[in-house]
């Protein structure tokens, strides 16, 4: 038997069948038109940001990362929660404005941004994190030729990483961002050029549940910022932080200290450098936010038995669940949190696997998992499907098509 990871806090049972919102999974999908399903909890969403918000120093303003779920609905009510948004590509500049976001709120990350990219998030006042000194000289060229004034910060690679985090994203040779040393000429190139100068983004590290490990990070984030900006001899309007935290995907794993983290943030803030007292400070999050507020909810649709083992084969799967199915970067599988949503509250009676549709050997959603007994026409949930599912999967794989999306 294989440990299934914990179910996250919030999920309840209506006579004896998940719920979500307080409706129950099968009204869910009936309502939705059928599986598979992601449902995402406003109540989850709202309760994840009280307790972070409770937690950070009042200062610490949040934003957040879309490309963990662009969902509209999801953007929608972010955008009554948190401070900004932070994208990645130019076909999340049209979602977040699709959704009515204001765009002097959001951040452009991400190396390779192309000058059709640029020139939509410069026209409509979106401040651009240039990642090289060629995108910024790109940037500041269409600025020119469009007439405006555009918004410029930096991205920073800087010399250390998150310790701990699933996905490392500063230290050493990377493609994110700019090396720490080579930041002051080019800022002080982009203040000459006239640019609107936006300060610096240090993005470290993200997933991570060691919170010892966070508030060093952002400890360290915070001291070569002053450096930096030292170094400019200019304001930093602004410091984008990164983000880090993570969240419980697997057996044994153990929520972040979020009390532990903002204290350590709190006691920073309360001796910040000069080049720093004036700067607006800030974290960019997106599983933290979302992750535990979704489920994935797919039917059993085959119960088969091979060399004494039982399957369980649904209509879901790797095309909507590729990080659940263990192939998005986990080097050793291990089961996320699963269980039978037709009968959330009764105990795990056999170990079976479960599996998708997928003519793949890859296709599965958890091994070995001690589960109550499902038959054909019940539902299975997959948790922590808040983040990087819908989005991140190869929905048309075999031409399965995506998965239906509601938020309760």
């Amino acid at each position: 038997m294989k440990p299934l990871g914990p179910i996250p806090d919030g999920y309840t049972a209506i006579d004896g069948e998940l719920a979500v919102g307080g409706i129950a999974a099968s009204e869910l999908v009936d309502e939705a038109g059928g599986t598979p399903l992601f449902v995402y909890s406003r109540e989850l969403l709202d309760r994840r940001m009280a307790e972070l918000r409770s937690a950070m120093p009042e200062r610490l303003a949040i934003h957040y990362a879309v490309k963990a779920n662009p969902f509209g609905p999801v953007l929608e009510h972010m955008a009554g929660l948190v401070d900004g948004f932070d994208i990645a590509s130019g076909g999340e500049l049209a979602m977040v404005t699709k959704a009515g976001i204001d765009p002097t709120l959001v951040s452009f990350a991400g190396p390779g941004k192309r000058d059709e990219e640029l020139e939509a998030a410069i026209s409509a006042g979106v401040t651009l994190n240039c990642e090289s000194e060629s995108e910024a000289h790109r940037a500041i060229a269409i600025a020119e030729r469009l007439g405006v004034t555009p918004r410029l910060a930096i991205r920073v690679n800087p010399d250390f990483e998150l310790r701990g985090s699933g996905m490392k994203m500063g230290g050493g040779a990377k493609p994110f961002g700019l090396d720490a040393e080579r930041v002051p000429a080019l800022a002080k190139e982009i203040i000459a050029a006239g640019a609107d100068w936006r300060g610096l983004h240090i993005f470290t590290g993200s997933q991570a549940l060691d919170a010892e490990a966070i508030a060093e990070t952002q400890g360290n984030v915070l001291d070569l910022a002053a450096k930096l900006a030292k170094e400019i001899g200019a304001a930093l309007p602004k410091l984008n932080m990164g983000g880090g935290l993570g969240i419980p995907y697997f057996a044994n794993d153990v929520p972040v200290d979020l009390d532990l983290v903002g204290e350590r943030l709190a006691a920073r803030f309360a001796e910040l450098p000069d080049s720093l007292v004036e700067t607006r400070l800030c974290i960019e999050l997106g599983r933290f936010l979302v992750g535990e507020a979704g489920v994935y909810l797919c039917r059993v649709v085959d119960r088969k038995v091979s060399h004494g083992e039982t399957y369980l084969i649904t209509d879901g799967g790797l095309h909507h669940q590729l990080a659940a199915s263990g192939n998005f970067g986990t080097v050793v599988r291990r089961n996320y949190p699963v269980a039978i949503a037709s009968h959330f509250d009764a105990e795990g009676s056999e170990e079976v696997h479960v599996v998708g549709c997928l003519c793949t050997p890859l296709d599965r959603l958890a091994d070995k998992a001690m589960l109550p007994r499902a038959e054909v026409g019940d539902l299975v949930a997959v948790f922590c499907a808040g983040a990087y599912g819908a989005s991140a999967s190869p929905a048309m794989f075999l031409g399965q098509g995506p998965a239906r999306e509601i938020l309760v």
